[in-house]
């Protein structure tokens, strides 16, 4: 089923955290959790399955900070590659009746940008670009953008996966206690940005 017309008739329920669930299986602080997709695939399928289980319709890949700030080009390759093999493993393994899709994560790049850090958009850019096509040559579903608290830096997550590829993306942002990102914007406005280009939920 196409994804798009599943998530104009339909409710659609992504799967919760990884991080919190690899600490409790042993991921140590400071391990990038994103390596245990190819040391530890046994794990990272178990809780893909288990999600799919609870009734997710999409899974996100263990990829959030996957990105070529953190890796080399050769390594986060392996890493994006490993990351869809193995939730398509688990939804192959999966028993459960529902519709079930992976969808690529992605995160901050961990650096902000320009006026408020060094980092400046067209580099965010194309270091989202990197993700975003190893995550179409590889198989992805659909591209799910999370816990953004910059509104340039989601600008340029979704700049990027518009340019590089024909998925759905999904989009979310991290609001502080008084609603507003830590640049400011409120989710209003965040909204009519995102909207305005193409994010298919946000």
């Amino acid at each position: 089923m196409n994804f798009r017309d599943f998530l104009k008739e339909n409710i659609v329920r992504l799967d919760g955290g990884m991080g919190t669930l690899l600490q409790a299986q042993g991921l140590m602080p400071g391990e990038l959790p994103e390596r245990w997709n190819l040391t530890h695939p046994e794990a990272i399928i178990n809780i893909h399955k288990n999600y799919y289980a609870a009734g997710s319709h999409v899974v996100n890949t263990n990829t959030f900070g996957a990105n070529i700030l953190k890796f080399s080009a050769e390594e986060l390759e392996s890493i994006v590659k490993a990351a869809v093999e193995n939730a398509k493993t688990a939804r192959a393994q999966s028993t459960h009746p529902e519709a079930k899709w992976v969808a690529l994560d992605i995160g901050p790049t961990g650096r902000m940008l320009a006026p408020y850090g060094d980092l400046d958009f067209e580099d965010a850019v194309s270091i989202f670009a990197e993700t975003v096509k190893l995550g179409v040559k590889y198989g992805a579903d659909l591209i799910f953008i999370e816990t953004m608290n910059d509104s340039y830096e989601t600008k340029a997550a979704l700049l990027a996966a518009k340019e590089n590829s024909a998925l759905p993306v999904f989009v979310s942002n991290a609001y502080g206690e008084d609603g507003k990102l830590m640049t400011g914007a409120s989710p209003e406005a965040m909204c009519a940005l995102l909207e305005g280009m193409g994010g298919d939920a946000i």
